[in-house]
């Protein structure tokens, strides 16, 4: 049972972190330059949050690692709601049955969704850990209007105004002239 617990862990591990983009593209300096209009600064938000999430959400859970790491009884708090997460929702293949009641995939992130507020509230890092979510959001979100887009692969980039404007070709009953 254990081992196919760690294995279970290792196997979403790796998945998430061969999700990421390489670090070198999300870092890359040259790319970082002010949209021409606000237009540009939309889209270029759009793609980056699309390219790019796994790699922001990453940070984002680093820096609410950082932020609770002083206060020991948060951190196991929030490793006991992590396995919640991970068993009650990211690693089940069926759905969740609770005596003989099977129980929809909404409702159960919403239980946990509240049992992470709950132990945000009740280890007293709450305040902490919105602010530093906030700050990290900002951020981000002031990344991806500066990074450019242009280097990103075309075909990865999912147009933030449907498949009529997307850059991949796609269009849908349309025919040239």
């Amino acid at each position: 049972m254990a081992n196919q617990v760690i294995s279970g862990i290792k196997e979403t591990a790796q998945s998430i972190t061969g999700a990421a983009r390489p670090w070198g593209d999300f870092l890359d300096l040259s790319a970082i330059s002010f949209p021409s209009s606000v237009a540009d600064a939309t889209t270029r938000l759009t793609q980056n949050l699309t390219h790019f999430r796994v790699n922001y959400i990453i940070i984002l859970s680093v820096l609410l690692a950082l932020t609770l790491i002083t206060r020991p009884i948060a951190i196991l708090a929030f490793v006991a709601v992590g396995l919640a997460w991970f068993f009650l929702y990211f690693a089940r293949e069926e759905s969740l049955t609770i005596f003989g009641f099977t129980v929809d995939d909404g409702v159960v992130a919403l239980l946990l969704i509240g049992l992470t507020i709950a132990s945000l509230v009740t280890t007293g890092v709450w305040l902490r850990a919105l602010t530093t979510v906030g700050f990290g959001v900002v951020i981000l979100i002031l990344h991806a209007a500066l990074r450019g887009t242009e280097d990103l692969l075309t075909d990865d980039l999912e147009s933030p105004y449907g498949a009529m404007l997307s850059t991949d070709g796609a269009r849908g009953d349309y025919s040239g002239i």
